[in-house]
């Protein structure tokens, strides 16, 4: 693993090595930097890590390539399951890591070492964290493309950080970013379940409505599959049940996710939002293959079950430049997800214009 990263101060405060920029050679052989052109971000990766600290220890050379490759201007990550700063009993900081034992020092330096190191070393990183390894969100921006603020929840507070994590919202010049961990449904008429839920989509709902006046591409993991094309074995799904629980209304009967309450709920999010899935706009039929996002685990009953739940959404005045929305994973051994049970997903735009833009 050393040779992915770069030396850590003894702090455990990484070192920031100077990007490199694109360079060449002009006629009298000065060195020129090619810089980006783009005036915001165009390029978009949003993935569910099931612990970014597993991942770097695991599965990092292979993703850090995939990132290379694809050079996104915006990563948003989900499930970072790392505690906010803070020591037992104190008043936790959910924009740092924590540090304040040994444990939690060498877990921050690796993961650090990680973010200093090509490519992510020409990125910023905003962390949203919980108080313990649960949950979570990071948004990792080019420095070329540095919104003009960050938010860590819904109602655009300067300080506030969501419950567990679950948000970060960057207001760029033309159009918002908002990057979500949306909590499971649950199984139960509990106030964890579908009662913490229902709320969470309220909130949302809220949020696009009274949100028109800038663009938004809305990105992460929702959890609801919108429809039975999003779902490898709709009758699976519909009729599944935990413990044999049967709850007393038939709307919130099946897995979480693909409850019809959920995804009429959703369905009203992106009406009344005035929003489009990408990926659905793009891709009209169902691919067995590759259009999933999440895989159920090769052993046992959820073996080649699979639903998309990860998704890029945004606003209808954007769905002319959308160019491509892909999923990077495919097949039911998981092929692409690089250790996680969700893969990549990922969004390219063109460039804003009088055109496409619908402007006049």
């Amino acid at each position: 693993m050393k040779r992915y990263f770069q030396p850590v101060e003894k702090n455990g405060s990484a070192k920031k090595p100077t990007p490199s920029p694109s360079k060449k050679n002009d006629e009298n052989g000065e060195i020129l930097v090619k810089e980006d052109t783009k005036k915001e971000p165009l390029k978009f990766l949003t993935w569910n890590a099931n612990s970014f600290l597993l991942r770097i220890k695991n599965d990092f050379p292979d993703f850090t390539k995939f990132v290379s490759e694809f050079e996104p201007d915006v990563i948003s990550i989900q499930e970072v399951r790392m505690p906010a700063a803070g020591s037992k009993g104190a008043t936790k900081n959910p924009a740092e890591l924590k540090d304040d034992t040994s444990s939690s020092r060498e877990e921050k330096q690796i993961i650090m070492r990680a973010l200093s190191s090509p490519p992510f070393n020409n990125y910023r990183v905003w962390w949203s964290l919980s108080d313990s390894k649960y949950a979570g969100t990071a948004l990792i921006v080019k420095k070329c493309f540095q919104p003009k603020s960050v938010f860590f929840n819904l109602d655009k507070k300067a300080s506030k950080h969501e419950t567990d994590g679950r948000v970060i919202l960057a207001e760029f010049e033309t159009f918002r970013v908002l990057n979500t961990y949306a909590p499971n449904n649950g199984w139960k008429e509990e106030e964890n379940s579908f009662i913490r839920r229902r709320k969470w989509d309220k909130r949302i709902l809220e949020f696009v409505s009274q949100s028109s006046d800038k663009a938004l591409i809305w990105c992460g993991d929702l959890n609801v599959s919108h429809e039975e094309i999003d779902v490898s074995h709709p009758e699976f799904f519909s009729t599944a049940k935990q413990n044999n629980y049967v709850p007393p209304n038939k709307e919130d009967c099946g897995q979480p996710g693909f409850t019809l309450s959920e995804r009429k709920r959703f369905a009203n999010i992106l009406k009344e939002g005035k929003l489009i899935d990408a990926y659905r706009f793009l891709h009209k039929e169902k691919d067995m293959e590759q259009g999933f996002s999440w895989s159920g685990n090769p052993i046992g009953k959820y073996r080649g079950k699979r639903m998309r739940i990860d998704y890029f959404i945004v606003s209808e005045k954007l769905k002319n430049r959308i160019l491509a929305c892909e999923m990077h994973g495919k097949g039911i051994e998981l092929q692409g997800f690089y250790g996680s049970d969700h893969c990549p997903v990922t969004l390219v735009l063109s460039e804003a214009s009088s055109i496409n833009s619908g402007e006049s």
